[in-house]
C-alpha cells in the first residue's frame, strides 16, 4: 500500500473523529431535556392526532397539559372526561369535567323544502362556490352540499345523503373535533351539547331574511316571529337578525317550543312520538 493510500485513510480517520467529538459536544451543549411525563401523557391520548383540542396533534397537546400546570383550558373531545381523568393523574392535577359535544348542521334547507332557483356549473366545493355564489336557491345562508365537511372528517361521521341536498353528522361517530365547523364557509355547523340518547332540539336554520323572503326560499327557515323565545321558560332562545337561536347548554328539552314554530324549523330529534291529546283524537276520528 502506498504511503499517499495510508496518508489518505489516516486524514480523513483524524476528520471523521474530530467530527464526531465537535458533534457530540455540540449535542450535548444544546441538548433539551424533556420531561417525561409528556410521553406518558400522550400515551394516554387517544392518537387521533385531529386538532380538536385546539393543538397541532396529540404530542403538542401532551406538552401543553405538562407545561401549563392546570387542565382547566385543556380538554381532549375525542378522548372525554375518562382521558382527561386519566391525563390528571398523571399529572397530579384537576380535571374539569365537561359536557359532550357533538358537531350539526343548522340546515334542514333539503331539496323538498329548498327549490332550486339555478345551476352552478364551477367547481364542487363549497369554499370555492361560496366565493362566487351564493348557491342553487334563493336561500344565500343555505347548505352548499359539496361535502366540504365531508372531506374534512377522519371520523366517517358525516353522511352525503345522495339527492338530499344537506349531509347528515353521525352522532355515535362525531368525537367534536371541530374539523367540519372549520370546513364549512356558510357557518353552518357548531359543536352543541349532546344529550342522553342522541337527542336535540335545535333551529335548522340561519337564514337572516326577514320573513316573507325566507320563507319564500325555504318552507322551514325560521321567521323570526318570536313564538318560540315566548314559550320557553329557560332563556334559552335568543332571536337576532331575523333569526331564533336555541342555547343547548340552557336548553332542557322540554319540547315545548317545536310546536309553537309555524314553519317547523325547529327540530326535535330521537325523541319518541308526541302522545296525541284526546281533543286531537276526536277531531281525527270525526274527520274519518
Amino acid at each position: 500500500m502506498s504511503i499517499t493510500v495510508i496518508y489518505t485513510i489516516a486524514t480523513l480517520s483524524i476528520i471523521g473523529t474530530s467530527a464526531a467529538v465537535i458533534l457530540f459536544f455540540v449535542a450535548q451543549k444544546f441538548k433539551v431535556n424533556e420531561d417525561p411525563r409528556i410521553d406518558q401523557v400522550e400515551e394516554a391520548l387517544p392518537s387521533a392526532n385531529c386538532g380538536g383540542c385546539g393543538f397541532a396533534g396529540c404530542r403538542a397537546f401532551a406538552e401543553a397539559c405538562v407545561k401549563n400546570g392546570e387542565l382547566a383550558d385543556l380538554y381532549c373531545p375525542v378522548g372525554g372526561n375518562e382521558t382527561m381523568n386519566t391525563v390528571a393523574s398523571i399529572l397530579g392535577l384537576e380535571a374539569v369535567k365537561k359536557d359532550p359535544r357533538v358537531a350539526f348542521i343548522r340546515c334542514n334547507g333539503t331539496c323538498d323544502h329548498r327549490p332550486k332557483t339555478s345551476h352552478f356549473d364551477g367547481a364542487t366545493t363549497c369554499a370555492i362556490a361560496s366565493s362566487v355564489y351564493s348557491g342553487e336557491s334563493d336561500c344565500q345562508y343555505g347548505c352548499l352540499g359539496y361535502g366540504d365537511c365531508y372531506d374534512a372528517c377522519d371520523f366517517d361521521a358525516i353522511d352525503l345523503r345522495e339527492g338530499m341536498g344537506v349531509p347528515l353528522i353521525l352522532d355515535d361517530k362525531c368525537v367534536a373535533c371541530g374539523a367540519c365547523v372549520d370546513a364549512c364557509p356558510k357557518d353552518l355547523i357548531e359543536l352543541r351539547k349532546k344529550f342522553p340518547k342522541d337527542r336535540k332540539v335545535v333551529v335548522a336554520c340561519r337564514n337572516e331574511d326577514k320573513g316573507g323572503v325566507a320563507r319564500k326560499a325555504c318552507s322551514t327557515a325560521c321567521i323570526g316571529c318570536g313564538k318560540c323565545q315566548k314559550e320557553c321558560k329557560f332563556d334559552a332562545i335568543t332571536i337576532e337578525n331575523n333569526l331564533a337561536y336555541i342555547d343547548s347548554d340552557k336548553c332542557k328539552l322540554c319540547r315545548k317550543c317545536p310546536p309553537v314554530c309555524p314553519t317547523n324549523a325547529i327540530l326535535e330529534l330521537n325523541f319518541p312520538p308526541r302522545k296525541i291529546k284526546k281533543e286531537e283524537k276526536e277531531e281525527c276520528n270525526t274527520a274519518k
